[in-house]
């Protein structure tokens, strides 16, 4: 897989794809509309952070790139690569308990905070790539 070189794009197969964590200097992109919401991508080497309408949506340090982010409100899937082991935080619903998948490895539960936040690691080395499935319990 490759970074993201126009920051955010739309797939094929109709996921998003965001992130470049190739980047020195912070770079972003306003106004990317898909299926009728506004993103906003901030990203570089430091960290990597997805808005959607104004609203936080994932972020994670350092920076990494997602590949088809898909979210439907039960779950939330996506491969994430990078250059290092990164800490990615989620806005999901507040006070919910969802079941963590890695690499098709099950870790867990992990409930969000009164904010709505999902907080999870993912070992990446060399540009590496992790399946991660979120699913609400």
């Amino acid at each position: 897989m490759a970074v993201i070189d126009e920051l955010i794009r739309e797939e094929e197969n109709g996921s998003l794809s965001f992130g470049n964590y190739a980047l020195s200097e912070k770079t972003k992109k306003d106004g990317f509309e898909y299926n009728g919401d506004s993103y906003k991508i901030k990203t570089f080497s430091d960290i990597t952070k997805l808005e959607k309408n104004g609203m936080f949506v994932y972020e994670s340090v350092p920076g990494t790139v997602v590949h088809e982010f898909r979210s439907n409100g039960e779950k939330v899937m996506f491969t994430v690569e990078g250059e290092s082991d990164a800490q990615i935080t989620l806005e999901l619903e507040q006070e919910t308990e969802y079941k963590v998948h890695v690499d098709g490895v099950y870790v867990g539960k992990i409930k969000t905070n009164l904010g709505g936040k999902l907080n999870l690691s993912v070992e990446l080395e060399d540009a590496d790539t992790v399946d991660v499935l979120i699913e609400k319990n």
